[in-house]
């Protein structure tokens, strides 16, 4: 059967148009023909089709056993008949004809339409899991064109959806069609109607991919991210080191005049960043997570695992908690410890030490500041 050059135009336009692989769409065009075949000749037929993408030509082959005495005529042939086709076999082997049925080439155009139509969209949708299956962790630029049923649909690219859950949207966020925004790709599924792919806006990671995105140090090393603690849209914890004591891992994620965490305030809904310095010490490690608050002192509690008592000034005492206990909770998330604030009673005033320690950072109580 040849197809001719018309066929093999339209073979090349569908490889432009949906991105596929040559050989991907012969070997559906094979397999489809293989089932019509089997339908116009029998179900048991062993069959082979090869498609020549040079010049269009398809050459069909029954596959058959050579045998002594032919049982079934289907998949059975002499040994006699086969060697006098040219074929030079023994009993036991295999031997692959080539037929020309008279009436096939109407047969499958007919049936091998739809299959190839099937396997071709197959073809696309693995494409598009093997694709986004290595993206996930990834951030993509996508635009909101529906809220269907409590999940916004998301359009990358072209031609290819994408799924943002409501426990994955960021709370004070609207999703309005024709909206651009960027998504962390959460997760990617294989189902019977294609992959789905699930995206999200409140993930710590998306803040991450932000950070590296805006701050080339982050991006070359220079400055790691060692804790991300958030809450989407409201307020979110970063805490930072750096590899290179000339560089102030705070002040590079921040940017002249703050111009760079702005803008990722701004793609997450103006959602507030604190930006703190990580440390070994797990006493300075959550002195920072708490700012902007002054602490006093911190003490590890004996009675249990990674917890301790914060102690603050009375003036302190809103700022160390936060709106809804916002401060401490993220304090606690960022550093992996229970954080208990207390209110330094009269009985627990600082100890010289911890006035001295004032001295040096330039925080003494405002009782002890010279009046003008």
């Amino acid at each position: 059967m040849e197809l001719g050059k018309d066929f093999m135009r339209a073979l090349k336009q569908i490889e432009s148009d949906k991105g596929l692989p040559m050989d991907v769409i012969i070997s559906s065009i094979e397999a489809a023909l293989v089932s019509a075949y089997k339908k116009y000749k029998g179900a048991n037929t062993n069959v082979e089709v090869e498609l020549d993408s040079e010049n269009g030509i398809i050459k069909i082959f029954e596959i058959k056993e050579v045998v002594d005495t032919v049982k079934n005529p289907t998949y059975e042939i002499s040994l006699e008949e086969a060697r006098s086709l040219g074929f030079d076999v023994d009993r036991g082997e295999t031997v692959k004809i080539e037929v020309s049925p008279r009436d096939f080439g109407r047969i499958a155009a007919q049936t091998a339409r739809q299959v190839i139509i099937q396997r071709l969209k197959d073809a696309e949708r693995q494409i598009i899991y093997n694709d986004f299956s290595g993206k996930v962790g990834e951030t993509v630029t996508g635009v909101v064109f529906r809220d269907e049923g409590g999940q916004v649909l998301v359009r990358i690219g072209d031609k290819i959806d994408a799924i943002l859950p409501r426990e994955e949207r960021i709370p004070t966020e609207h999703y309005r069609p024709g909206d651009r925004k960027k998504f962390y790709v959460l997760d990617v599924r294989k189902t019977s109607k294609g992959p789905n792919i699930f995206l999200s806006r409140s993930h710590p990671g998306l803040l991450r991919n932000l950070l590296e995105i805006e701050v080339p140090e982050i991006k070359e090393g220079v400055i790691e991210i060692k804790s991300i603690a958030r809450e989407a849209g409201i307020r979110s914890k970063v805490a930072v080191t750096t590899l290179d004591p000339n560089v102030d891992p705070v002040g590079a994620c921040i940017g002249t005049k703050g111009n760079r965490i702005k803008a990722i305030s701004d793609e997450l809904a103006g959602e507030r960043i604190d930006v703190i310095i990580w440390s070994s010490d797990p006493i300075t490690y959550i002195k920072n997570a708490l700012s902007p608050a002054k602490i006093v002192k911190v003490e590890p509690r004996l009675d249990e695992d990674k917890a301790v008592n914060v102690y603050v000034r009375p003036d302190q005492l809103s700022l160390a908690i936060g709106k809804g206990g916002q401060n401490v909770r993220l304090a606690a998330k960022l550093t992996g410890w229970k954080v208990d604030i207390h209110v330094l009673e009269p009985d627990r005033l600082p100890t010289l030490q911890d006035l001295f320690e004032d001295i040096i950072k330039g925080e003494l109580p405002k009782e002890w500041e010279k009046k003008e």
